[in-house]
């Protein structure tokens, strides 16, 4: 769908690069849960355009107004809609690329599909959209955190060759948000900082990798067969800008050993059963099994760049494309709310589900 995700725990975004305004519509809310527009405006800021100098120049508030589903502080159990303003948006910076198909962006598949593109930016593309996606997950996150204690933490594990080394039991968002490339591992950062400076000085971008690990999980989320967990969370990163390559747990490293080295041995842990290891990203037949769940999301370089391409235009004659407007040299600093929420949005919604079964 273009707009709608989720079954019981459900999100429809709306709004374009350079149109008027972003948001969405949350329904599925459960009622009387504490909610204020600052409750969601942490996450937005830590999304927005224009933080610091790894990102965009595009610098917007992205002040998020909250517009029905809530009163007095308290949510009403109906949809819950918010809005965001775009002030910043440039669409006189398109025109002369509105003829040529950007290399590896959406601007062709979108006109192949339906005969008709936004003239500006990405339109329904562009990573804009998915302030809505942030400002609906902060909502699932809340109801997680105090329903259930469930935390979530995503950053920067890798950009081009840069990887770094985190301890994902203890890691917090606030050593995430230590440096700008929001890697909790100083050493790691300083050189990941250094190579998105430099492509940018190179009118080039480059791609990275986000982790991201869901603590406190109960048993017994997750939809099998088709609804696993682990294909929801698949279906939800890969619906994101940019994104290439999603794995869980081992991952396809996994795919390189043998069982006897790969199987997680159970443990008795307190009241419940537990593994030693974790190789299977807390998920085992599609189901949560007490164990933090983790996964990576690759993210391609930014497809925008400002360096002269050899193309062709919509009508097949070859020509020069030096892309303008104000883009990301590399994603993954600002997507790590983004893969965050996604994750909420999952989470919440499997649980809500197995809260009707029980």
């Amino acid at each position: 769908m273009s707009s709608n995700f989720g079954t019981l725990f459900k999100i429809s975004t709306f709004g374009e690069s350079h149109c008027a305004a972003v948001g969405v519509v949350v329904d599925g809310v459960p009622p009387r849960m504490s909610l204020c527009e600052e409750d969601i405006q942490q996450q937005l800021d830590r999304r927005r355009p224009g933080g610091n100098k790894l990102g965009t120049e595009r610098n917007e508030a992205d002040q998020v107004k909250i517009l029905s589903g809530v009163e007095n502080g308290l949510t009403l159990g109906s949809p819950i809609g918010m809005l965001v303003n775009n002030k910043d948006q440039r669409p006189g910076d398109y025109g002369s690329m509105s003829q040529i198909p950007r290399p590896s962006h959406a601007d062709y598949t979108y006109r192949a599909k339906y005969g008709i593109h936004a003239s500006s930016g990405g339109g329904r593309s562009s990573a804009r959209e998915t302030i809505g996606r942030v400002a609906a997950g902060a909502i699932a996150e809340k109801y997680l955190l105090e329903t259930y204690a469930i935390e979530i933490v995503a950053w920067v594990s890798s950009v081009g060759a840069h990887d770094a080394d985190v301890d994902m039991i203890t890691v917090t968002r606030g050593e995430v948000d230590a440096s700008d490339v929001r890697c909790p591992d100083a050493v790691a950062a300083e050189r990941m900082t250094g190579e998105i400076i430099a492509a940018r000085a190179e009118k080039d971008s480059v791609g990275g990798v986000i982790t991201c690990v869901c603590r406190n999980l109960p048993v017994g989320l997750g939809e099998p067969v088709f609804d696993r967990l682990e294909a929801k969370l698949a279906h939800a990163m890969l619906s994101l800008p940019a994104t290439k390559g999603f794995e869980i747990g081992s991952g396809f490293s996994g795919a390189r050993m043998r069982g006897s080295a790969h199987n997680d041995p159970f443990v008795q842990k307190g009241e419940r059963l537990g593994t030693v290891t974790n190789r299977s990203g807390g998920v085992q037949g599609g189901i949560t099994n007490g164990e933090p769940v983790y996964f990576r999301v690759a993210f391609k370089p930014p497809a925008t760049i400002g360096q002269e391409q050899r193309t062709v235009d919509y009508a097949g004659q070859e020509t020069i494309l030096a892309a303008k407007g104000r883009h990301d040299p590399c994603v993954v600093p600002r997507a790590v709310p983004i893969v965050e929420a996604m994750a909420a949005l999952v989470l919440a919604d499997l649980v809500l589900i197995q809260k009707m079964r029980c």
